[in-house]
């Protein structure tokens, strides 16, 4: 099959595409680096003329909440109609565990938004709900710093390797099209802050992390299962202490 990866030269896309490919499929990445842009629809047509399944993996380059918002509605908005008037069979789009149990935040009332958006085309779609990446959990204690402290509230966390959402994600687009939602999730569940601790440890970071309830995550409280999936849910192989292992260094 033809599929058209919507943010192939992403985080995610960019490990997608050559897994495709290794499928037997003709895996084609799209962005603005090929002159794709979503926001605006310029070669949206073109991207996805001919193509099965489009797979959509972008982000907003904004996180303030109007933003991200307009980024969400008017992108999907757009990658829809280019997909209906080219007749692409299967729409698979990224999302994330926990959309719906956090309004409060504007980045997931955003992603709730443009899931919303897809339940209500006429192309049949898949949306795979995934855990925070592994590769993102040095931004999370950067933003949760204050001098020299980190805050995270020690709720249950269920953090993935990028590389199984990505392996989760080919799976799917390559299968039969579920109207539904799916959730994928690292093997292991932790405490927020004990996770953090461990990955600042690794990184030889001179912080310390301190358990608080009240702290916020996304603009937003955590209840005790806000960002892990509910049973059953599709687990990653690769385990957070082997993936630390595998990183460089830093001491910052």
């Amino acid at each position: 099959m033809k599929i058209v990866v919507i943010g192939g030269s992403g985080l995610i896309g960019s490990k997608l595409v050559p897994k495709l490919r290794a499928q037997g499929h003709d895996a084609v990445a799209a962005s603005l680096n090929s002159g794709v842009n979503t926001l605006t629809g310029e070669g949206l047509a073109e991207a996805v003329e001919g193509a099965s399944v489009v797979v959509d993996v972008t982000n907003s380059p904004s996180f303030e909440d109007s933003a991200v918002l307009q980024f969400f509605e008017t992108s999907t908005r757009n990658l829809l109609d280019a997909e209906a008037s080219a007749g692409v069979g299967h729409h698979v789009a990224l999302s994330i565990v926990g959309t719906e149990r956090l309004p409060d935040s504007g980045y997931l009332s955003a992603k709730v938004a443009q899931e919303k958006l897809i339940k209500g085309s006429s192309i049949l779609y898949s949306i795979v709900h995934a855990t925070q990446f592994f590769e993102f959990v040095a931004r999370i204690a950067d933003e949760a710093t204050t001098g020299d402290t980190v805050h995270l509230p020690p709720v249950l966390f269920q953090p993935m390797a990028a590389d199984d959402v990505a392996a989760a994600l080919a799976t799917v687009a390559a299968g039969a099209p579920i109207n539904g939602t799916i959730e994928v999730a690292g093997p292991d569940q932790f405490r927020f802050d004990d996770l953090i601790r461990q990955a600042l440890h690794a990184r030889h970071a001179p912080r310390e992390v301190v358990a608080d309830p009240h702290a916020p995550y996304s603009g937003t409280a955590l209840a005790e299962r806000s960002l892990v999936p509910d049973d059953p849910a599709t687990l990653g192989a690769t385990r957070f202490e082997k993936w630390l292992d595998d990183q460089p260094a830093t001491g910052k």
